[in-house]
This record gives structure tokens, sequence and C-alpha cells, in this order.
């Protein structure tokens, strides 16, 4: 019983972490299939980022927001990391959201 309430406790505390990591990459893969935002600034791009991971609560900065422009197109990396604080140990849970149009 006491292994099942642990596990149940991690599934609870990973959770959340991941299923917003899923939307941060919905989202930017949303962002660079836009025709519009293929002319945008690179800064309102990463903007745009950096508010939907606020939103999400999710600790991505301005600098580990990547964007690339190529001929054939525009893309979107995201590499940032959570830090979950466990009993006695702190685990980093490193996510590459990212998406590129074509």
């Amino acid at each position: 019983m006491l292994v099942l309430a642990i596990l149940g406790g991690f599934v609870a505390l990973f959770t959340p972490i991941y299923f917003h990591n899923h939307q941060l990459q919905d989202f930017v893969a949303a962002l660079t299939h836009r025709v519009e935002n293929q002319t945008k600034s690179d800064d309102l791009l990463r903007t745009a980022v950096l508010d939907k991971a606020r939103q999400l609560d999710l600790p991505v900065t301005e600098d580990e927001v990547h964007i690339f422009r190529s001929p054939d197109g525009l893309r979107i990396e995201v590499r940032y990391l959570v830090p979950v604080n466990l009993p006695g140990y702190t685990v980093n849970l490193h996510f590459y959201p990212g998406a590129g149009s074509r």
C-alpha cells in the first residue's frame, strides 16, 4: 500500500509538468505553422513563447528560446529544465519542445 501511495505521489507531482510541456509544444507548433508569423520579428515570437510558458508556470527564460529562419521556413526550439524537489533529492527534468514550418 505504501508503494502505491508513493507512486501516486510521483504521478501527481510529475503529470502537470509534462502536461504543461505538451501544451507549450502545441503552442510552438501552431506558431511556426501560421503564415502570418513567418514575417514577425524574432523578438515578437520569443515574447509569445515566453508569455505562454509563464501562463503554464514553466521556468523558460529568454535565452532558452531559439528561433531559426531558413529558405525552408521558420523553426522555434525551446530548451529548458524544471527542477523538482523530492525529499533529499532534486530531479532536473529536461524538455526540448520545438517545431518548424515547411
